[in-house]
């Protein structure tokens, strides 16, 4: 793990002394002095012990700024040497006058002074490393907005001009809070930073009139509180106010509502705004009113899907500000931009900033304001190599070291680097260097390495592959590409132009080229928009071939992706070819997800976002051949069962703030067909019936209270429409509930005691065939029990064999009369395939004392019974097997009936691969040779009825 905190680096000269005692020599020394001390500085250094008075002197010759503020605050610093910096620190901030205005402001730029003069000793003398530097200098510049801040809104309070406060609202004034941005947000300011400030104020607590008054009122609290800071006075000024980062700065005043300021975001917020705002932090006033305002912003800073055109955006804003500064060119030293120059602190800033941009939506984890943690957070997470992150952090350190000792010459506004060799000098001994060329060649070579690890980034190598000639045909195809959504804007038509060559490389090496170019223009014309995926592409070159390898050989999920590209976020998003999770797991994720969703509708397009991205998963495992048929359709159960089992409670929960909590003993899904015996495959949809327990209870207990059997009804239909209604992010799963008591003409959600006498006296045999397969995927633990001995106590019943065996052979005859087999490769119709040899298997469990839910051990069942010879069982669950490899690949593959002429060669060979044949034609003979022997058993074992 990347370490945040480096030891802090010592003057050679005290290089032989412990850490320990070398920070208690310089913090904790008590110094004596005479009741009258002097305020000559000779005097002081005569006090100190030897070592102290060598580094001291030493800060004070290099630095004219500390040395005068030495001579001003010597009585003051002969008492703070004497205890330690934090305390000192934090007794200048409490020494305020606030009698005046005149007092205020030069109390804080007395504490200013005193704590910058102790700051940059604790600094030169190694007892500070650079958070505690960056740190001490924040929380002053946090002291100074506040203090400032409630000052001049008490007295707009006082004067009666702030509507509806008192002097209980000057500590959180009157609703104002001051949003701290770029280096102060971050808690990383230097010794001559500007303080950039966003000023807002809650305006939902001024209504009518009294909004404009009370907005009146803090424009002008601002401009005094930033006068009161940036002043130059006879003490200095305490920081420099830059408020122009508040939204559009030309035309708001310098306080803007935050319902305004929310409103600009929304509509026009723009890439380099989304970046500021990551170190966004409210520093003073209404602090709880800042953080409410900045979690409703949320969505505007952190995207939901992974944003690589923040790439672009990033790499153009470098390019701007290297244009307006002149910064263009080779990094020589004298006069170097230490924070915008090549290779300079900005670029680390930007780096981190804009991988945090691209993944932060996703990954809370990345949401952080400080530089470094956030490089050691992108490493922990994949996102950048450790070495990487280790490098900027070495030299992020090391830059901001530079600047501070270049900003300690004369307190100046700058971050260049000496245009001169006395300068130099200067610079190396206030680093503790000796040898300024050594110290000239490192400053050089940190810039340069770091920037090529950063414009390797932003700027990638753009060379482009060669591609085979088009055809004709295939030229039209790639000349109407430009007429399609996805490439209606001008930076879509430039990223996207950017890849086309290597594209078309790829395309041409697929297994069928001019197949894998057909359906490659299938998904781009199905894209809404492209510069999102066509950035991710770009900054993700492995995406393409994967891309075209879905292209290649499964249409039907590159159809699926042209309606759902944000699922490729899961791709790059870490863990997207470690093994399965198992159900458990993912529902624990996808509640985790939910919990933090803000509202009802957000949980159902999270759960739709987070479903599709783990349903396109199963799928390019299954293609690429991690993982088989059977592995495929428990992993798609797992994933339905974690769908249900999150969403239910949701559903539940937002039906009751209305109509009260379920009456009784609440409700249980139950999954039947292909849900309930664990064989979903890519396009599956839900067959389910709910079941309820009212225990006796007539009414909910709501605002609006329902009757039990309504309450359920329309508590499954809502969930229904949870399911299965398109939204933003589309839609979750078709659902069918024609499997309830009585089908279509029966009520939604049926209660158990219905439920059990509709199956002992009216049920159809076709309904308990069905029942073989059901199982309960979510509800109370006791109902989930009580329909479980139902569902035994019915498929239990004491039947006529014979019976049954003659409906079976009607409904067999009824199913192959009204659907037409497609032949061989239709995997589900036809004599002995899957509908035929799961119609008999299901027979056998519903024969036997044992109730199996799988069709291959249903079979076994019947071998158990006596019904089938073990020949015939065998012919049965290999043509069953055979055909439901087949089903879960074509499923995969295409949308409609399987065509091994249209499918491409990379469909084929899937096909396959799964089936085990070598051929098309053997994989054809193998299908009618088993679904003939399937068929023929099944002949047999009908006409010869069990007992």
């Amino acid at each position: 793990m990347l370490s945040h905190v480096d030891p802090p680096r010592r003057p050679a000269q005290f290089a032989h002394m412990s850490q320990t005692s070398f920070a208690a020599r310089i913090t904790r020394t008590p110094i004596a002095y005479e009741a009258e001390p002097a305020a000559d500085i000779d005097t002081l250094f005569a006090d100190l012990t030897p070592d102290l008075r060598e580094v001291l002197s030493g800060a004070a010759g290099c630095s004219p700024y500390l040395k005068g503020l030495m001579e001003k605050q010597a009585d003051w610093l002969r008492e703070a040497l004497s205890i330690a910096p934090e305390q000192a620190i934090r007794a200048a901030m409490q020494d305020m006058n606030t009698d005046s205005d005149s007092a205020l402001r030069k109390s804080l730029r007395i504490a200013k002074q005193r704590i910058a003069l102790l700051t940059g000793l604790a600094d030169l003398a190694g007892v500070y490393q650079l958070e505690h530097v960056t740190g001490a200098l924040t929380d002053l510049a946090d002291f100074a907005t506040h203090t400032a801040m409630t000052f001049q809104v008490g007295n707009e309070i006082r004067r009666g001009k702030l509507p509806g406060m008192t002097e209980d609202d000057t500590d959180t004034a009157g609703g104002m809070v001051a949003l701290a941005m770029g280096k102060m947000g971050a808690h990383e300011l230097n010794y001559s930073s500007d303080i950039d400030l966003i000023m807002l104020f809650d305006d939902s607590r001024f209504q009518g009139a009294d909004f404009h008054e009370a907005r009146a009122s803090h424009v002008r609290a601002t401009r005094k509180m930033s006068a009161m800071l940036s002043e130059l006075t006879e003490d200095g000024y305490v920081f420099r106010t830059d408020l122009r980062l508040r939204p559009d700065p030309s035309v708001t005043p310098v306080c803007v509502s935050m319902e305004a300021a929310e409103r600009y975001y929304e509509s026009l917020g723009r890439t380099w705004e989304r970046a500021a705002h990551i170190k966004a932090r409210p520093c003073g006033g209404d602090i709880a009113a800042g953080e409410a305002y900045l979690t409703r912003l949320r969505p505007f800073i952190w995207r939901k899907h992974l944003d690589f055109a923040a790439i672009q955006d990033a790499h153009d804003m470098r390019l701007r500000i290297r244009a307006h500064k002149g910064l263009h060119g080779d990094i020589t030293l004298p006069g170097h931009d230490m924070k915008l120059g090549r290779g300079g602190i900005r670029e680390i800033e930007f780096f981190t900033q804009t991988r945090q941009i691209i993944a932060g939506g996703r990954d809370e984890g990345l949401r952080m304001r400080e530089t470094v943690p956030g490089l050691a957070a992108l490493a922990a997470k994949d996102w950048i190599p450790t070495d990487v992150a280790e490098i900027l952090t070495r030299h992020y350190r090391f830059h901001r070291e530079v600047e501070h000792r270049v900003q300690m010459f004369r307190d100046a506004q700058t971050h260049n680097l000496p245009k001169t060799d006395d300068e130099f000098d200067r610079l190396a001994r206030m680093m503790g260097e000796g040898d300024t060329e050594a110290l000239k060649t490192r400053i050089h070579d940190a810039l340069a390495e770091v920037h090529g690890l950063t414009e390797s980034f932003f700027a990638p190598d753009g060379s482009t592959a060669d591609t085979r000639e088009l055809s004709e045909s295939e030229a039209e195809i790639v000349a109407r590409w430009g007429t399609y959504p996805c490439l209606r804007s001008a930076r879509a038509v430039e990223i996207f132009n950017r890849l086309k060559p290597d594209l078309l490389a790829r395309l041409a090496d697929a297994p069928r080229p001019h197949d894998a170019l057909i359906q490659f223009d299938g998904f781009l014309k199905r894209l809404p928009a492209g510069v999102q995926l066509f950035s991710l592409f770009e900054a993700n070159p492995t995406l393409v071939d994967l891309i075209v390898d879905i292209a290649a050989t499964a249409p039907a999920l590159a159809a699926y992706l042209g309606h759902n590209a944000q699922v490729l976020d899961a791709v790059i998003g870490g863990g997207f070819f470690e093994p399965w999770p198992g159900g458990e797991a993912l529902e624990a994720e996808l509640r985790a997800r939910l919990d933090k969703a803000p509202d009802y509708e957000a949980k159902l397009d999270g759960t739709r976002r987070w479903m599709k991205e783990w349903h396109f998963r199963i799928g390019v495992h299954f293609l690429r051949g991690l993982i088989h048929a059977r592995e495929a359709g428990a992993q798609y159960t797992d994933l339905a069962d974690a769908v249900i089992r999150g969403l239910w409670p949701v559903v539940v929960d937002n039906f009751a703030l209305k109509h009260g909590t379920p009456p009784g003993a609440g409700a249980a899904i139950i999954g039947m067909g292909s849900l309930g015996a664990r064989s979903l495959s890519a396009t599956s949809d839900l067959d389910l019936i709910i079941i309820y327990d009212p225990e006796d209870q007539d009414m909910s207990d709501g605002r609006r209270p329902l009757a039990t059997r309504p309450y359920y009804a329309r508590l499954t239909q809502a969930f229904l429409t949870a399911l299965s209604a398109p939204m933003a992010e589309g839609r979750l799963y078709e659902v069918d509930m024609r499997l309830r008591p009585s089908g279509r003409q029966g009520a939604v959600a049926t209660s158990i005691e219905s439920f059990k006498a509709y199956q002992r006296d009216e049920a159809w045999t076709w309904e308990h065939l069905a029942l073989t397969r059901a199982r309960v995927v979510a509800g109370p633990e006791g109902l989930a029990k009580d329909y479980e001995a139902a569902r035994v106590d019915v498929l239990g019943f004491d039947r006529d064999p014979a019976k049954v065996i003659a409906d079976v052979i009607e409904m067999r005859n009824r199913i192959a009369d009204a659907k037409q087999s497609g032949g061989a490769l239709d995997a589900k119709l036809g004599e002995g395939h899957l509908q035929d040899v799961e119609l008999v298997a299901q027979t056998a469990a519903l024969l036997s004392s044992d109730t199996p839910r799988e069709p291959d051990r249903q079979i076994a069942q019947g071998v158990a019974i006596g019904w089938f010879s073990d020949a015939q069982g065998r012919d049965m669950a290999q043509s069953h097997d055979l055909m439901w490899r087949l089903q879960a690949a074509s499923k995969l593959l295409s949308d409609g009936p399987l065509d091994l002429d249209t499918l491409g060669q990379g469909g084929q060979d899937l096909l396959l691969r799964e089936t085990g044949a070598e051929s098309e034609a053997a994989l054809i003979k193998d299908l009618e040779e088993k679904a003939r022997a399937a068929a023929l058993a099944i002949d047999e074992v009908l006409a010869n009825p069990p007992g």
